[in-house]
């Protein structure tokens, strides 16, 4: 009979803490260099974000190819490097990467796990993305290189 009690306890014990826990806010998510929030008409020195890449996380974990079938590349932290809020829907958006030449790639995961992803922006080595019908929500941004672990320094423009 004492066993009984004593598991009983210690079920109750444990089925408390999980209630506990389940019962706490939802924390906000977070970025490794900060959140950005944009309505339309949004100025050009408010849309530039900055960071420096170095992760061995595979960005093709998160999706093979985005919504065009453009391969997702790469290698980033598990944690988005920035979160962008848009407060409206945008026709069109264009996020560029810019470390100085460095071969970079892009992932930007959006409103209902719709992902985009760039790599190599015409002749330069920075990845850069430009695609229409960009809904209002939060966008997690991921900046990554080809090879797991190369530190650079970068910033990304958002432009209309």
């Amino acid at each position: 009979m004492l066993f009984n009690q004593r598991a009983n306890f210690k079920n109750s014990a444990v089925l408390a803490a999980i209630a506990a826990i389940a019962a706490l806010p939802v924390l906000a998510e977070t970025a490794n260099f900060g959140t950005l929030t944009l309505s339309r008409g949004f100025g050009a020195p408010t849309a530039v974000l900055r960071g420096s890449t170095g992760g061995s996380y595979s960005l093709s974990a998160i999706a093979n190819a985005d919504r065009h079938k453009n391969k997702c590349l790469g290698f980033a932290t598990p944690t988005p490097d920035h979160i962008i809020v848009l407060q409206q829907n945008f026709s069109k958006l264009a996020i560029q990467v810019n470390s100085g030449g460095k071969d970079t790639t892009l992932l930007v995961q959006g409103p209902g796990n719709a992902v985009r992803c760039g790599d190599d922006a015409g002749q330069n080595k920075d990845a850069g993305i430009v695609d229409s019908e960009w809904q209002a929500g939060s966008y997690r941004i991921w900046v990554g290189t080809l090879e797991a672990g190369v530190k650079s320094n970068y910033t990304i423009s958002v432009q209309e």
